[in-house]
């Protein structure tokens, strides 16, 4: 089915991102997986090329582009070289911890932190997860008490992507009775990094526990208004939704079609795979699901730059196409055969770094949960 969700713009900044991953990603895949970790030089020069950050004003250092188009681009180039942890890296910093500081700052506070992440020389995370809430942000137990010109936080957080690598950190702490969100910067006193955590894929994107221990926050440091921490953060999931929705999409259509050249070119008994009539009515199924999938994707791109994407939908789409996602991806994994298993190929690789798809940004319950709260409210 032929896609018009593109102009020629698009098609000509996919080249852009294409030329820039060949380069600059590609030939250090292997190493930044080994090590566990991406160099983060690499953020600079993609933040130079416009591979992220592009929605920053101009007067900032950006290209003042808000067109969602343009990273989901980036999203499927990115899904073609199967470079999914730092993919998840320039997703974290697109689609929530910028989104945050674009809406939510202050004038002196864009200036004094935008400028650093349109260059690429600030790396951010959001911090909400904590060992006891997850997809619960009302059972967040960390606090935040103003002494003077300062906040004092306490508490700790956990699963946070970038923990270590990031500069600010938008953290969510109780104030009182209600939530507030505050930036944490990386030489906070009392802010400490713990472990990098060891997790079954994405190995060379850093997730780390992260601890608050008296640390000092200067007031100007309050991200948006006090008390309405909860209700900034439920604003901005459909952002965070939709990015994992984007991922999924481009990661499980890449690697299908990944299999499909597969299963034209491995043979089994005499003949290509592909003439094998049960592979053909595999790929047939997946080939349906996945267009189906990216009808209902594209028409979620077009409806955030709308702004009409509502926190249903976006729900809808992240729970429906990342359980796609681990469906289909481990179906090519089955066609691949023992090869499949092999960490050489990407779809073994893409088969491990998919899991948590279903997982992080709300899991695939609370997505349901959502959506059938609004269907019982008869909306």
């Amino acid at each position: 089915m032929r896609r018009s969700l593109y102009t020629a713009d698009h098609d000509a900044y996919r080249e852009t991102v294409r030329e820039f991953l060949a380069r600059e990603v590609v030939p250090f895949q292997e190493e930044w997986d080994r090590n566990r970790w991406i160099d983060r030089d690499v953020f600079a020069r993609a933040a130079k090329a416009g591979i992220y950050a592009l929605q920053i004003d101009e007067k900032y250092g950006g290209a003042g582009e808000p067109d969602y188009r343009y990273r989901m681009v980036v999203c499927e180039e990115i899904a073609r070289i199967t470079a999914l942890s730092f993919g998840l890296t320039v997703s974290l910093q697109d689609d929530l911890v910028l989104h945050y500081l674009l809406d939510l700052t202050t004038e002196e506070q864009k200036q004094r932190w935008l400028p650093g992440f349109a260059s690429g020389e600030l790396i951010g995370a959001l911090a909400m997860t904590e060992p006891d809430a997850g997809s619960d942000l009302r059972g967040i137990r960390t606090t935040a008490h103003r002494d003077g010109d300062r906040w004092i936080l306490n508490g700790q957080k956990t699963f946070i992507s970038s923990g270590i690598m990031a500069d600010v950190v938008v953290v969510a702490a109780r104030t009182g009775e209600r939530h507030s969100l505050f930036v944490v910067e990386r030489d906070t006193p009392g802010f400490e990094r713990g472990r990098k955590l060891d997790k079954i894929g994405l190995p060379a994107q850093d997730t780390a526990e992260l601890f608050f221990r008296d640390a000092v926050v200067p007031a100007e440091n309050l991200l948006g208004e006090e008390g309405r921490g909860l209700a900034y953060l439920m604003s901005h999931l459909p952002r965070e939704r939709l990015g994992v929705t984007a991922k999924a999409m481009a990661t499980t259509r890449a690697i299908f079609d990944m299999t499909v050249e597969y299963c034209r070119q491995r043979k089994a008994f005499g003949a290509p795979l592909i003439d094998k009539q049960h592979v053909r009515f595999e790929l047939a199924d997946m080939a349906t699901e996945i267009d189906v999938a990216q009808a209902y994707t594209d028409q979620s791109v077009l409806a955030y730059n709308a702004g009409e994407l509502t926190p249903v939908d976006a729900a809808k789409g992240k729970w429906f196409v990342s359980e796609l996602q681990k469906r289909v991806i481990d179906r090519c994994l089955q066609l691949h055969g023992g090869y499949g298993y092999m960490t050489e190929y990407p779809v073994a690789r893409a088969y491990l770094d998919t899991r948590v798809q279903t997982i992080y940004g709300g899991t695939t319950e609370i997505m349901k949960e959502i959506i059938g709260r609004e269907l019982a409210a008869g909306r």
